[in-house]
Parts: C-alpha cells; sequence; structure tokens
C-alpha cells in the first residue's frame, strides 16, 4: 500500500516534467511566432496547432487503451477549455513580442489566482506556512517581473494568461473529481480544436514544413504535459500543485542557455532561487503535516 508520503513525491515529479513540457512548447512558439522558422504565424495559428496535434496523439491513446467513458460534465468542459484556449493564446502571443522570461514570470501569477480561488470555489483551506510559501514565490517573481522593464504592452498579455489560466485549474480539480484523467483531455482538446479552428480561419496562413514539425511538437508536448498535470491534481490539493508552476522559469532559463547561449543574469538567478525557495518550503512543510491528502489548513 502506498503512503501518502509517496503520494506527495510523485506529485512532485509530475510537476517537475510537466513544468519542462510547457516551457519547452512556450519555447517553441516563440520560433514559430518571432519567424525563426520561416514567415511569423499568427498566434491563433499557434494554438489551433497546440490543440489539434495533441487531440491526434490523445486519439490515438484513447483508440489503444480503449478506456471506460462517462458522460462528461459538458458545462465544466467548456468553461475550462474556453479559459485554456484564451490563457494560451495570449501566452503565445506574449512570448512572441517579449522575452521569454519575463513572459514567463508574469505568467507565475497564475498559481496565485488558483490558491486564492481554490478557498471559496473548492473548499480547500490554506494554512500560514502555505500562504507564506506562497508569498515568498510571488517576491521571486516580483524580482524577475524588474519593474520598468517589463510594463510593456505584451505584459498585458502575459498577465491575461495567467488570469486564464488560473481560473482554468480550478475547473480541471473540479473535473478530476469526477472524470478520468483521458477522457478530460480527450473532451478537453476536441473542444479546443473546434474553437481554435473557427478562430483560426480568420487569420489564416499556411504553415511551412518546419512549422508543421513545431507546431505537431508543441502539440503532443503540451499533451503530454497536461496529462502530469493532471495526474498531479487528481493526488493532491490544487493549493499544493499550483505553486510547482515556478519550476518553469527555471527550465524556461535553462533551454535559453542550451539552445540560445544565454546566461541568466544576477536577477534572474536571484528570483529563481527565491520561487524555487517558496516551492521547497511548500514540500517541507506538507512533509511536517504527514501529507495528508484532503484539504486541511497547514
Amino acid at each position: 500500500m502506498e503512503t501518502s508520503g509517496e503520494h506527495r513525491g510523485r506529485t512532485v515529479a509530475f510537476m517537475v516534467a510537466a513544468t519542462a513540457l510547457f516551457a519547452a512548447t512556450s519555447l517553441l512558439a516563440k520560433a514559430i511566432g518571432t519567424g525563426a522558422l520561416g514567415p511569423a504565424l499568427p498566434p491563433l495559428m499557434v494554438s489551433l496547432g497546440r490543440f489539434a496535434f495533441a487531440l491526434a496523439g490523445i486519439t490515438a491513446v484513447v483508440a489503444l487503451m480503449r478506456p471506460r467513458l462517462t458522460r462528461p460534465r459538458w458545462s465544466t468542459h467548456l468553461a475550462r477549455t474556453l479559459c485554456g484556449w484564451g490563457g494560451i493564446t495570449l501566452m503565445f502571443a506574449a512570448v512572441a513580442r517579449m522575452p521569454l522570461p519575463d513572459a514567463t514570470a508574469i505568467s507565475f501569477l497564475s498559481p496565485v489566482f488558483t490558491m486564492l480561488l481554490a478557498i471559496p470555489l473548492l473548499g480547500e483551506r490554506v494554512g500560514p506556512v502555505r500562504w507564506t510559501a506562497a508569498a515568498i514565490a510571488m517576491v521571486g517573481a516580483a524580482i524577475l517581473l524588474r519593474p520598468g522593464d517589463a510594463l510593456q504592452p505584451a505584459a498585458a498579455l502575459a498577465l491575461g494568461a495567467a488570469c486564464a489560466m488560473g481560473l482554468e485549474a480550478i475547473f480541471i480539480k473540479r473535473l478530476t473529481r469526477r472524470e478520468a484523467p483521458l477522457q478530460i483531455l480527450l473532451v478537453n482538446n476536441t473542444m479546443g480544436t473546434a474553437i481554435a479552428a473557427t478562430a483560426a480561419l480568420l487569420v489564416w496562413a499556411t504553415p511551412n514544413a518546419a512549422q508543421w514539425a513545431a507546431l505537431a511538437a508543441i502539440g503532443l508536448l503540451m499533451a503530454m504535459g497536461q496529462a502530469l498535470n493532471l495526474a498531479a491534481m487528481r493526488q493532491s490539493d490544487a493549493s499544493f500543485v499550483a505553486p510547482f508552476f515556478y519550476l518553469t522559469l527555471v527550465w524556461a532559463a535553462g533551454f535559453d542557455l542550451w539552445i540560445f547561449g544565454v546566461l541568466p543574469d544576477a536577477v534572474s538567478i536571484a528570483g529563481a532561487a527565491v520561487l524555487v525557495s517558496g516551492a521547497g518550503l511548500l514540500v517541507w512543510r506538507d512533509r511536517q503535516r504527514g501529507g495528508a491528502t484532503r484539504p486541511l489548513g497547514a
């Protein structure tokens, strides 16, 4: 029999992998949106690729596994999908117009929205130590925002993405209480493809071969990240899972160094260190509490 501590450890592992995949999709979206792979494609086209190719991968998995499907909660799925499509489209627009670390840092406000909304909407209780951990992580995000430099029109796009994705996490948590992760992914990406295709028709531009490959990678990597995120949220409170999205910044900085040879400056390193400290405090406190899986105050 698995202990609650093992459940928590697996949740952390899922989120580390998920954030790496999410950072990789942002990097690919930036390459497509800035013209690195050919004529720049609009964000609506990138979001269509993200949903359509994710749907293709998930459909193949469903065909092979033949899981038992239950009646979906259509209204919750639609609300989740609209938030997800809006959030990812705004994020793709932001990364094409501002440095990837800055856009990623602004998106870190998403877990803050999730933690706040989890209290009235999910009935979760967040104790003082968890609030402290979240506050520490927010300080790290504030450092990385570099007041003055990040106050540009593109920052509003990233902020809108954070709001939408923070609310999306609440709908995801509601769905994971009643439906299997694979069914959630199938319904979400089916709806998302329909919504994204309708919007993309307004700005259609045919991708070249390199862009098609990048779009396919975005969709498949995002689907894998979603699956890991859903698995994590199914095992733990949303208020526990949410702060680990901050690790996306660490991955984004690593990808910048690996691919573009950009070494993070002192401000980036300091901000990332503070963010990781906040998430680390959350894990430590949870272990001190015995890793309870039901919503409790810390």
